[in-house]
């Protein structure tokens, strides 16, 4: 090998000094990651606003194929399809809901960063994100990945904050209002599940499961 070949080759290696720098550089403030990870989060949005419209799309094929089956008085297909129907409606309610609840976690997050205490109003918000990326892993893996990786950021803030600001972490608090979120979120998906997803037909078949 040359030696300028050599040289080019250990010049791209980092010096002692770059590496030096980089190990006493100050973390991002805080507000910064906060606005990061909102970010994140509205991307995340879009991803699951993209499956979900799949799942529609793929649930008003089905019932087009229930309704056919039934006026056919195919009752053997009219239940698989309803099944697979009832199914579809399933990870649809678990993808709105996600949806409606990473909404209000964006705007209580845009809030804090502007005018709140940090420490007691991020332990809510993680405590959220750990609740809705499980039923989302069977769903939309991707997104319940990048979830996590989220939530372990939020928790990290709520930690660092919390040791800034010498504020305890009122454990009771976090989770009364994380579960006002993830109810509020509930109550708006379920309101718009049945505004958006008619009813399957019933004509012939008393026993199949329409419903979530």
């Amino acid at each position: 090998m040359s030696d300028a070949l050599k040289t080019w080759q250990r010049s791209k290696k980092p010096s002692i000094f770059s590496r030096l720098v980089r190990g006493v550089r100050k973390p991002e403030p805080l507000r910064e990651r906060i606005s990061y990870t909102i970010y994140k989060l509205k991307v995340q949005n879009q991803r699951l606003n993209q499956a979900y419209q799949r799942m529609q799309n793929h649930y008003n094929n089905l019932f087009r194929k229930v309704t056919n089956a039934v006026m056919a008085k195919d009752s053997t297909r009219a239940h698989i399809y309803a099944n697979e129907s009832a199914e579809v409606r399933k990870m649809c309610e678990t993808i709105m809901r996600s949806q409606f609840a990473i909404e209000q976690v964006s705007l209580r997050l845009e809030t804090v960063g502007e005018f709140g205490d940090i420490a007691v109003e991020m332990a809510p918000i993680a405590k959220v994100i750990s609740s809705i990326r499980g039923p989302l892993t069977g769903v939309v893996p991707e997104v319940s990945y990048t979830l996590g990786e989220i939530g372990g950021t939020l928790n990290d803030l709520v930690m660092e904050a919390g040791g800034a600001t010498s504020v305890p972490w009122n454990v009771s608090y976090s989770g009364a209002e994380a579960e006002k979120i993830l109810t509020e979120a509930n109550a708006i998906a379920e309101q718009k599940m049945k505004d958006k997803f008619p009813t399957l037909p019933d004509a012939g078949l008393p026993s199949f499961e329409k419903s979530s």
